[in-house]
Parts: C-alpha cells; structure tokens; sequence
C-alpha cells in the first residue's frame, strides 16, 4: 500500500525547548525513507515516533549548522547497531565535506552501515529513484545551504469501465501500459489515452534556512506539500534578514504565489510564547492549507485531485 506522509521530529531553530527539539524530518514516500536534517536528538525522536533506521535510504542535509546536523553520528550508528543492510545515501553541501566527515566518525563505533556520500556541487538531480528525482537548489544563507525538492514522474489513471468496454483485464492491461498501445484480436489497436486519463506526479519541497531568493520560488512551485522555516514574525523581519531567515508572512506569500497546496510552518524561534502567530501570519497571505508542525505529528501529503 502506498504511504505518503511526513513525520515531524523536531521543529525548533536553534535552540530547542520543552516542547520543541532540534530539527528532523523523516518523509516515507512508498517504500522509500528520506531524513531531512537530523539535529540533536533525532535518534530518541524516531523512536518515539516509531520509525525504524532501516526506513531510512536518504538522507538530506540543508547545510551544516548544529541545530540541522548535530543528530546525524547517533543516527548512522544506531542504523550501524541495527544492521541496516541496504545503502543509504547521504547529500550535503560539498563545501561542508570536512564537517561531514567529522559527524559521519564522530566516535569509535563498529561501522557496518553503507553510507554512500553524496556531496551537492551544485543545483540539479541529486538522486533519482523509484520516487521519481531529488533535486537541490542554493538557498541564501551564510554558509552554503540548499533546499531539497522530490519530484515524482506524470503518470496515468486507468479507467475500469473504458478497461471492460475494450475486454482488457490481467495481463493486457499491464502490456498496455508499459507499450502504449496494444493490438486486439480483431485486428484493431487499443491506445492507453483510450483507457486511461493523466495523473501528475505528487511533488514535495523542503526549505530552511534562507532569505527570500528565487530558489525559495523553484522549489515551492506547484507542490503539494511545502515543508518551510517560518523562523521569525513579521515584526521581526530586520532580524531575519540579517541572520538569513524566513519570515512566516514570507512563507504564506510563497505558498500563495507558487499554487502550492499544504503550506506546513516550522523552524521557530524560541523567543515566541504562542506559536499559533506563525499560523494566522501566514494565513493573512495564503488561504489554502496551513499545517503548524508540532513535534512527534503524522502530517499526510494531500491526496492527488
């Protein structure tokens, strides 16, 4: 059965609090596991959540300050102790490769993990897979980041009753949509497009740390779910800009300009009591579906229309 959903591991910034642990964020698409920025704490957080390590085949890091990363030696060496036998594939900014090494062999363990390392060198595919493409994009922000974007291929729905009008069941159907086409005994052609109508691609974004830039824009366009920092209020948008932030009046402003359909704020700055602010800011912008993650939530991407 297919499972789409994002579970919520930690949504402070750079410091956690009571309620609030550092980052991480573990999108299980089919049979696939990404891990998006662990930060401290994240080995106990996936507990808690129940998700095994041996879920995880990717894992994303935006860039490399502690609150995103500091989580990832006690994640490798638990899927060590575990004995995760398949690979798993880690991207990072490349001009952070010293920083990922020293995580990677934090402390004495016996590594029996396959990590294959994936440094970014620049925006593009980054992997690709039975979930489609990953694709990365340079975020503006002082050290290197980039922002993640997953990118399943179009496809088609097929249509029972157009199926049974043909006589086409079990294994013909399958031949018709590998081929295309398939040849009847009367000697007519059976086309997909006569037993099928499109089906787009699920589309899911990732965005921290970062100013507004035009990669914000291209990794947000059109998906159904866009993962983004809200770190700051509006009121405080000097400071965002200056430590290269996001307001959450700017994420509602880039849901609403990029069609996108379940806008989920985190990322928030422990200086604000109440975080339901970040929720009505950005609703003032965008009046589709606003999700304010909370840790240790089950958040599903919206069904396909």
């Amino acid at each position: 059965m297919s499972v789409r959903e994002l579970v919520v591991l930690g949504t402070a910034s750079q410091a956690p609090t009571r309620t609030r642990n550092h980052n991480g964020y573990f999108l299980r698409w089919d049979g696939d596991g990404l891990l998006f920025d662990p930060g401290e704490g994240t080995q106990r957080q996936l507990l808690l959540a129940g998700v095994p390590s041996s879920a995880i085949t990717h894992i994303c890091l935006t860039h490399f300050h502690g609150d995103h990363c500091l989580g990832l030696p006690g994640v490798i060496q638990r899927m060590s102790l575990d004995g995760v036998a398949h690979p798993v594939h880690a991207h990072y900014p490349a001009s952070g490769q010293r920083y990922f090494e020293r995580l990677r062999h934090a402390t004495v363990f016996h590594d029996r993990t396959r990590l294959h390392p994936g440094p970014i060198e620049r925006a593009g595919v980054v992997a690709e897979g039975a979930f489609g493409r990953l694709e990365a994009r340079g975020l503006d922000h002082p050290v290197d980041a980039y922002g993640y974007r997953l990118v399943e291929p179009d496809g088609v729905r097929m249509r029972p009753e157009l199926l049974e009008r043909f006589g086409l069941t079990g294994a013909d159907i399958g031949r018709l949509r590998r081929e295309g086409s398939l040849a009847r005994a009367d000697g007519g052609t059976v086309m997909l497009a006569e037993v099928s109508r499109p089906r787009p691609g699920q589309r899911f974004a990732f965005v921290m740390d970062t100013r507004l830039c035009d990669a914000v824009y291209e990794l947000a366009d059109g998906v159904d779910m866009l993962v983004i920092e809200s770190t700051f209020l509006r009121r405080d948008a000097a400071l965002a800009r200056d430590y290269g932030h996001l307001t959450s009046a700017q994420a509602g402003e880039v849901a609403r300009d990029c069609g996108v359909r379940r806008l989920v704020l985190t990322h928030f700055s422990q200086r604000y009591r109440d975080a339901r602010e970040f929720a009505a800011e950005a609703a003032e912008f965008f009046d589709g579906d606003i999700v304010l993650a909370e840790d240790l939530a089950t958040i599903p991407l919206p069904p396909r229309p």
